[in-house]
């Protein structure tokens, strides 16, 4: 099997990969193919490059990754599965706490750190890179370099740790979802120390009238489908025009669920069925 995701070697897309390939028992080998962003990801499994991706899609502090929202709606995928990954961010530089001049990181980890980097570093030049642990690469170069990454990172590129765990906010979690084309798909039957079934869609009301949405969430209520997310996303038609990403417990398959859908699909303007899948967790 040949995995895409967001590199280099020893980020947290990397670990939240790893982690799903064993959860899920594969015992064949397989290979990790580390891309520069997240379309390049999408891209490799649209492609056919890749059997499956993992990208992340929301995070604790800083909510949902925009860019994998837009291209869920975008491309011809299927989230297969999920997990979430416990994120413990670290300084990392080669040099001392006295030589740091720039610090780097992907603008999530930058956000979700704000408050240490303004209390401990207020005039340290900080630079964006395309993942953590492509900053923790860079870092390797120059002394007065750190990289806010993972200590996985730290363990891949020779740095020091000068502080670990210094995100804002203790626990901090990220999803990440595994995605496959949509004509490759195989069915997810792992059930094994994972939580409930879940399905993610996408829905466009389109006719902006009073009360549209909560006819369409009253579908889930009235058949006590439980949400688990709601998030409104612009659809990029007009300003104030609104898709709406909703995860809910339960298959695709089920029954209720199936009937929830049926009637949603006639009160909206588009449905997509992302798809449904089993959920697991890392340990720290």
């Amino acid at each position: 099997m040949i995995v895409g995701v967001l590199g280099p070697a020893g980020s947290y897309s990397d670990k939240a990969a790893k982690g799903w390939i064993k959860k899920q028992g594969i015992t064949d080998s397989s290979t990790l193919i580390y891309y520069d962003d997240i379309s390049d990801t999408f891209s490799a499994v649209i492609e056919g490059r890749t059997d499956m991706g993992v990208v992340p899609i929301e995070n604790s502090i800083e909510g949902s990754v925009g860019v994998t929202l837009d291209l869920l709606l975008e491309s011809d995928v299927t989230i297969i599965g999920e997990i979430v990954v416990p994120i413990e961010h670290c300084l990392l530089s080669r040099g001392k706490m006295s030589d740091i001049r720039i610090i780097l990181s992907h603008p999530q980890a930058l956000a979700q750190c704000r408050q240490f980097i303004k209390t401990h570093f207020e005039s340290v030049e900080i630079r964006t890179t395309g993942s953590t642990s492509h900053a923790a690469k860079l870092a390797n170069e120059f002394d007065e370099m750190a990289a806010i990454a993972s200590k996985e990172s730290a363990e891949a590129y020779g740095l020091n740790i000068l502080m670990p765990n210094i995100q804002d906010r203790k626990q901090n979690h990220t999803r990440f979802v595994a995605i496959r084309r949509t004509d490759r798909e195989t069915v997810d039957t792992s059930t094994e120390n994972a939580y409930v079934h879940k399905t993610s869609i996408i829905a466009y009301i389109g006719d902006d009238r009073a009360g549209s949405l909560y006819e369409l969430l009253g579908e889930f209520a009235k058949r006590n489908i439980n949400l688990t997310r709601i998030e409104s996303r612009p659809s990029k038609r007009s300003l104030g025009d609104y898709l709406f990403y909703i995860d809910l417990e339960g298959n695709a398959s089920d029954a209720i669920i199936k009937d929830a859908l049926y009637h949603i699909e006639s009160r909206v303007s588009m449905l997509k069925v992302l798809g449904s899948y089993n959920g697991y967790q890392l340990d720290s």
